[in-house]
């Protein structure tokens, strides 16, 4: 008898893999095993690897009828933000399902996927079938910091596990977008990702004269930072429409009947009702100061003040975006790399960005598959670096009036059981093909 994925969902996130950054947490180890030992049941032979104690990852290929064809990587991870039982109305590791919803941290970011495919490969097992093409599945560790315990440390002392591999699937996309049209008849959007922001973490270093609060100091390292800062926050950055941009605010138009002024794109996409969350981000790049440094007493000037800087770029942008911030910061302020992952993008016109709505659409016919870019950044940045496309479809049935955006990292995170039936049907029928 196979589990039920709400409830197999639910036994994940009794697991608390909680990723707390610089290598602080429980670890997913615990849950890498029941992985593995899931996935032995599905006939498949995982391997768990570890960069360091407790950081687990989980590795297993399943040959497909033809290994002849490229294969196909299915990327989750196992950790999950911290959640702070006293905001929540559950217990955020209980795994509890009530309502129609399955509550607790990781329910769509992303112990959901997890357990949909993990569904999926039991009823294979169960019914005796196997996928077209090779498919290998990637349960990582460390995705909510840096992924270097995960995805980035795999791809540089692992790769061979990836070997062939030519399009990948991860989070963000495929879930519905329920919005209402001017006549008030619904439509059902489902985004599919096709590219992602660059992420570029900034540190600024400005330097000055150290000195008495009391005393004139024209050479003010915070002065310098604040006034640095100011200028950067203030900036508007200008309209960008990447190719996932523009075919997103296309065809999401035309689903809606709204008319296009591409000289007024902020006030196209204001007409997308709940839609605009998924592009507002994507027209542009962004930089947006988040941590400041400064000084041990008030009565002294200090001689180097720092800032943080959360950047976000579009692809074919970082050159010249780069040389507006400096040009920007002025002299007298360093500027370095804390991280730095290019943008993503996958072709839209391919054979699998078709696969992947043609599952959508087997299971809601009214349907309207669109490409989005993704503000943020996941694991498709380090597999890229292999060659992989890399994609974000881990697809739910969501309700309308769900705010699904704001359950990832969010109070009182939960997805609907129904909604997770629908993806495994459509994870079943995309990977089959």
């Amino acid at each position: 008898m196979i589990e039920p994925v709400e409830q197999l969902c639910a036994r994940l996130i009794r697991f608390d893999t909680t990723n707390r950054g610089h290598g602080q947490g429980r670890g997913e180890r615990d849950l890498a095993e029941l992985v593995a030992d899931l996935l032995t049941d599905a006939g498949l032979k995982p391997v768990l690897l570890e960069r360091a104690p407790r950081r687990s990852n989980v590795i297993a290929r399943l040959s497909g009828q033809r290994p002849d064809l490229p294969a196909l990587l299915v990327q989750m991870h196992l950790d999950v933000v911290p959640a702070d039982p006293e905001e929540w109305a559950v217990d955020p590791f209980g795994g509890e399902i009530r309502d129609g919803f399955v509550w607790g941290r990781g329910a769509v970011d992303m112990k959901d996927m997890c357990a949909s495919v993990l569904t999926v490969l039991a009823r294979w097992a169960e019914q005796g079938r196997t996928p077209l093409r090779d498919i290998v599945f990637a349960f990582v560790a460390d995705e909510e910091d840096t992924s270097d315990y995960g995805a980035h440390w795999l791809i540089k002392d692992h790769r061979e596990l990836f070997e062939g591999c030519a399009v990948a699937i991860g989070e963000s996309g495929g879930y519905t977008v329920p919005t209402r049209r001017p006549d008030g008849s619904l439509a059902h959007l489902y985004p599919v990702g096709t590219a992602e922001r660059g992420t570029a973490h900034l540190l600024l270093t400005a330097t000055g004269k150290a000195g008495h609060g009391s005393r004139r100091n024209d050479d003010n390292a915070v002065v310098k930072l604040v006034d640095a800062l100011h200028r950067l926050a203030a900036h508007q950055w200008p309209v960008v429409l990447t190719p996932a941009v523009r075919e997103f605010i296309e065809r999401t138009a035309a689903t809606l009947d709204v008319p296009v002024d591409w000289d007024d794109v902020d006030g196209t996409i204001a007409r997308f009702g709940p839609a605009v969350k998924l592009v507002e981000n994507t027209v542009r790049n962004s930089t947006r100061p988040t941590v400041l440094s400064a000084g041990y007493k008030v009565n002294v000037v200090p001689g180097v003040a720092q800032a943080q800087v959360d950047t976000r770029v579009l692809p074919g942008t970082e050159e010249w975006m780069l040389s507006d911030i400096d040009n920007l910061l002025g002299p007298g302020i360093r500027r370095e790399f804390i991280a730095n992952q290019p943008p993503v993008q996958s072709p839209i016109e391919s054979p699998w960005f078709d696969a992947m709505a043609d599952a959508i659409r087997a299971q809601d016919p009214e349907a309207v598959v669109i490409p989005y870019c993704m503000g943020g950044g996941t694991d498709a940045k380090a597999f890229s670096k292999l060659g992989i496309e890399c994609y974000g479809f881990a697809p739910l049935l969501l309700p309308e009036g769900f705010d699904y955006r704001a359950m990832a990292h969010g109070v009182d995170e939960r997805v609907p059981v129904e909604g997770l039936r629908f993806g495994v049907e459509v994870l079943d029928g995309f990977l089959s093909r």
